[in-house]
């Protein structure tokens, strides 16, 4: 087995490959590291020469030429939002900053300031030209932040680099976000991934005093499975936890959804759709979008955990 590891969008990518040339497997895998850093450099918004902080100097005063690969990449997301109903949505970058979550842990936002922060978002304030392969924003101060799809993206075209170069078993993921799961390894019909339970230390069944159960794990074989959670930067106010993740639709803080999880072959899709699960808190909602698709979804109420509906146990 060779691995490899490489620090890029602000998270640790690491590739594990399987198969019998140590050389070819080592030269494959850099060059799928080599392609997440050249899709960095395209689509991070805090890279001033990048394609996507070009767009967001420039899109709102006439139509930006784009290349082929972020065109592509704008029309999925595009497609995404509409079918989630707007609750997966790239333009949330004006309410991210509203919140103080850019360069900070948070703050709280007046209403007048939520308002106009969400006067700015929604990807019918995108304009794509296919013919011309341009992108156009209907107004000032709207922004995209690929921080809920370019991970998955990245992943998934490493992934395809390494199928390319003829490798059969790998695991590549990106910190805690997304992995993808290419073949299976020697000793298995699958990849087995787990999620770790946050609360698993800190949560108690009420009659039993026991810890609470560690999340399912997941069977992986040319799939993908992305998690996103509300954990990370937060800030308290009136005794509640406000977290960076924030919904579109009301302008607010998520905050009875703890963890989605989302299993599709495309980690692109899991990407955008564990985010779309987490704000909306339904797996009926999210999961009749693809009809192969697994999900996880841990909620809150009443101090109580709930794992796909079942009661886990009550926080102390």
């Amino acid at each position: 087995m060779v691995t490899l590891a490489r620090n890029a969008m602000a998270t640790r990518f690491e590739i594990a490959l399987h198969g019998d040339n140590p050389v070819a497997l080592r030269a494959a895998g850099e060059e799928a590291l080599d392609e997440i850093d050249r899709l960095e450099n395209q689509i991070s918004p805090y890279r001033p020469t990048s394609e996507i902080a070009h767009l967001n100097a420039r899109a709102a005063r006439g139509p930006v030429r784009v290349s082929p690969t972020i065109f592509s990449l704008l029309a999925h997301a595009q497609k995404l939002s509409h079918e989630t109903g707007g609750v997966f949505d790239l333009t949330i970058a004006p309410l991210v900053r509203c919140w103080g979550f850019v360069n900070g842990l948070g703050r709280l936002p007046t209403d007048d300031e939520i308002t106009d922060a969400r006067s700015k978002i929604g990807m019918h304030l995108v304009q794509l030209d296919e013919k011309n392969s341009t992108v156009r924003f209907t107004r000032e101060g709207v922004m995209l932040d690929l921080g809920a799809i370019g991970k998955g993206f990245a992943i998934e075209r490493a992934a395809e680099l390494l199928r390319d170069a003829g490798i059969t078993s790998a695991l590549i993921h990106g910190g805690t976000s997304t992995v993808y799961a290419l073949g299976h390894p020697p000793d298995s019909d699958s990849w087995k991934v787990a999620i770790e339970n946050p609360f698993e230390q800190t949560a108690t069944d009420a009659s039993t005093n026991q810890s609470a159960p560690a999340l399912p794990a997941f069977s992986l074989r040319d799939e993908a499975l992305s998690v996103s959670a509300i954990w990370g930067r937060s800030f308290q106010s009136e005794g509640k936890t406000l977290g960076h993740v924030l919904d579109p639709r009301t302008g607010q803080p998520v905050t009875t959804t703890l963890l989605a999880a989302v299993v599709l072959p495309s980690a692109t899709e899991t990407d955008a759709l564990s985010t779309a699960l987490l704000v909306t808190g339904s797996n009926e909602t999210i999961s009749r979008l693809r009809p192969n698709m697994r999900t996880l979804l841990l909620t809150e109420t009443a101090g109580k955990m709930i794992l796909n509906g079942t009661v886990l146990s009550i926080q102390t």
